[in-house]
């Protein structure tokens, strides 16, 4: 069996009482210190505070601080490379608003005039310096030979850095490594083996845990089940393994002192943010930092637990029960508990294997269209998604199947969320940018307390110009700066609560564009999106209606006439089309 036709290869067969040999790989490390058992954890229903950090790192000391140092330095450094590989967009950016300001300041005063020309001198000779530790840490040119070597060593630096801090940033890593719209491609490929390839830790612990979780003997659960793990990844290890009844299943064992370990890590980043906000105030101006650590606190320890993900796959299944084309592994509850885990046992092709899947003859932009359709009925219509899509999750079956794995990520999205999203892609198919400016007031990406206003002009003039540009053509990296004037000038910030929505969004899109250069999600979810828009409303329409003919209507229960007549529209038009 080759690596395309599994998760990973499946390792020799042994009996279940001789399987307890060490796993390959070198196992990852813990050196925050926290795989002591004295270490508090913060579950999932605890709110994220002060008090609960302090208790946390309490009696940490400079250890707690090394750690907090060794974050900063790896979080720093990538950040630096980071900001060093797209310089050149950033100093357009630059120049056009030193150039906005000098048309500004011509009409006033000799005083003014001559600060703005100070600044100007100040911001020249920054940008040579920086030019000149730009051209010390690439070692060449954009483009160059040199600077790509560079760029490839920087990746696996950081690949074994954030394995080297262990589990929690191994997940940050998984997420970065979706990001083809955003990072280097060296930076992708290299990220992208922490989806499946994290190192292992010891199979006698693994099996120990296995025997502890279900109360028997391995050879009781399990008649066979392999001596090394088929995948090995941020917060847990999979063995492939067949029952009594001859069914073969994959079982996830989690990682020894988890909870204690992403606890200490989670209380560290606090803390990071923390001081960031101190001393950088401007950093939370434009996202919701503590907001965001908060979801990945609350998310991340529900991930922890195994049971939950169970029911989350069972959800997502009946979810999909009338999609054929659509697979979730069944789960086997006898053989499950909160850090074991055992279900179907699935082979295929990743997503992003493009030669994989031509082999097989399966069309990867095929394979794309189902994805997003999968996602917009999950945002759209089920108010229920899987948060963490990324390759590892996602597996092509020689059939066809798109099958879904790992479902302890997942996001839920209110009903009211639900409707604004909704009415949102309405907008943006009609092209109404007055609609457009009122989704973004809906949807909280203002500050608090901000008039709406006062900005409301500024977001229709801002979509009046990106609404009438073709999607493929806009690279995401020169539309973030384009839009930084606007970002940065006045009160917009990115909700806690779209965290895990843009996420997912966002790596689909990276997905997309690692198998087809000229993947544009919104072109390739505008057809589907409308069939599910109209579905929907038209669900929402027959209940007012009814309420309406039957006295039940509460009040607000008034028919919108012109909703109605551009559901009409939709609707003819799609007839049309098809």
């Amino acid at each position: 069996m080759n690596k395309d036709q599994a998760l990973v290869p499946v390792a020799v067969v042994t009996s279940a009482g001789n399987g307890k040999g060490a796993a390959a790989g070198r196992p990852v490390s813990n050196n925050s210190g926290s795989t002591s058992p004295a270490v508090k954890s913060i579950p999932a229903s605890m709110p994220l505070t002060d008090e609960i950090v302090a208790e946390i790192l309490r009696g940490r000391g400079l250890r707690g601080w090394w750690r907090l140092a060794q974050v900063a330095r790896v979080l720093g450094l990538f950040t630096l490379y980071l900001f060093l590989d797209t310089y050149d967009i950033r100093a357009t950016f630059n120049r056009r608003m030193a150039g906005r300001l000098r048309d500004e300041t011509r009409a006033t005063s000799l005083l003014a005039r001559l600060k703005t020309r100070c600044n100007e001198v100040l911001r020249g000779a920054i940008d040579k310096l920086v030019r000149i530790v730009r051209l010390i840490v690439f070692r060449g040119g954009e483009g160059s030979d040199k600077k790509e070597t560079r760029l490839a060593k920087q990746a696996v630096w950081l690949s074994q850095s954030l394995i080297g801090l262990g589990p929690t940033f191994i997940k940050i890593g998984q997420a970065l490594g979706t990001r083809a719209d955003l990072l280097p491609l060296a930076y992708v490929s290299e990220l992208s083996t922490l989806q499946d390839q994290v190192p292992a830790f010891s199979t006698a612990a693994a099996f120990a845990r296995i025997e502890a979780e279900l109360g028997r003997s391995l050879r009781e659960c399990y008649a066979e089940i392999d001596s090394e793990p088929v995948a090995s990844a941020s917060l847990g290890q999979v063995y492939r393994a067949r029952l009594s009844s001859g069914e073969e299943v994959a079982v996830k064992v989690q990682r020894p002192d988890l909870e204690q370990i992403i606890s200490f890590d989670i209380a560290i980043l606090y803390r990071l943010v923390k001081l960031t906000n101190r001393f950088f105030p401007r950093a939370n101006e434009n996202a919701d930092w503590e907001g965001m650590l908060r979801e990945f606190h609350a998310t991340v320890f529900e991930e922890m637990d195994y049971v939950k993900e169970g029911r989350n796959a069972d959800r997502f299944r009946y979810n999909f029960c009338t999609w054929q084309v659509v697979r979730v592994p069944k789960i086997y509850w006898s053989h499950t508990s909160r850090r074991v885990l055992t279900l179907e046992f699935i082979r295929g092709t990743k997503v992003i294997d493009v030669e994989g899947l031509r082999a097989r003859r399966l069309s990867a932009v095929k394979v794309n269209r189902l994805l997003v359709r999968t996602y917009l009925k999950q945002l759209l219509e089920d108010g229920f998604f899987h948060a963490d899509p990324h390759p590892g999750n996602l597996l092509v079956m020689d059939s066809g199947h798109l099958a879904f794995f790992d479902f302890g990520m997942v996001g839920r999205i209110t009903p009211r969320l639900q409707s604004q999203m909704i009415d949102a892609f309405f907008h943006v198919v009609a092209r109404d940018v007055h609609g457009l400016g009122q989704d973004i007031i809906n949807l909280n990406f203002l500050k608090p307390g901000v008039d709406p206003e006062t900005v409301r002009p500024v977001v229709e003039k801002l979509f009046k110009v990106y609404l009438n540009l073709k999607l493929g053509e806009v690279k995401f990296k020169e539309l973030t700066y384009d839009l930084a004037e606007v970002i940065y000038e006045y009160p917009f910030r990115l909700p806690a609560n779209f965290t895990y929505i843009m996420r997912a969004l966002m790596t689909l899109e990276g997905i997309g564009i690692v198998t087809d250069p000229e993947f544009s999600f919104f072109e390739t979810a505008k057809p589907y999106a409308k069939e599910f828009m109209l579905r929907r409303e038209a669900k929402v329409f027959r209940k007012l209606i009814f309420d309406k003919l039957t006295g039940r209507e509460n009040g607000n229960g008034s028919i919108e006439w012109s909703r109605v007549w551009k559901l009409t529209k939709m609707a003819a038009q799609m007839y049309l089309d098809r």
